[in-house]
């Protein structure tokens, strides 16, 4: 089971630099909102994927989706810690929480 995180840790690791979003919601969902400076990655690419995007596998990775009925995160979440990534949690409240929150998105395609 994926540890989780919430809003707060979220922002805290944001403001200090410390910390990768991953967007697990599909590209068509990321380009039109996503968590300030995240990266796109969905369930069926971790494999082929997250070498390139996520090279580091100490880094501090929080994955995240719509909100906590969304599996998406969970899920990638899991993949990353099977492929040997040691720090990944799970933002579970995901982007809605966030957006509720008044705190800024981003908007536009996947690097």
């Amino acid at each position: 089971m994926t540890e989780t995180i919430d809003r707060d840790a979220v922002r805290a690791g944001l403001a200090e630099g410390n910390l990768v979003l991953v967007d697990a919601l599909p590209e068509s969902y990321y380009t039109a909102q996503h968590l300030p400076g995240a990266i796109n990655l969905v369930v069926g690419d971790v494999a082929a994927e997250a070498p390139r995007l996520l090279p580091d596998k100490a880094a501090a990775i929080v994955t995240y989706c719509s909100n906590p009925a969304c599996a998406n995160s969970g899920q990638v979440a899991a993949q990353l810690a099977r492929l040997g990534y040691t720090d990944v949690r799970k933002y579970a409240a995901g982007i809605e929480d966030w957006v509720r929150a008044g705190l800024p998105t981003e908007s536009g395609q996947p690097a």
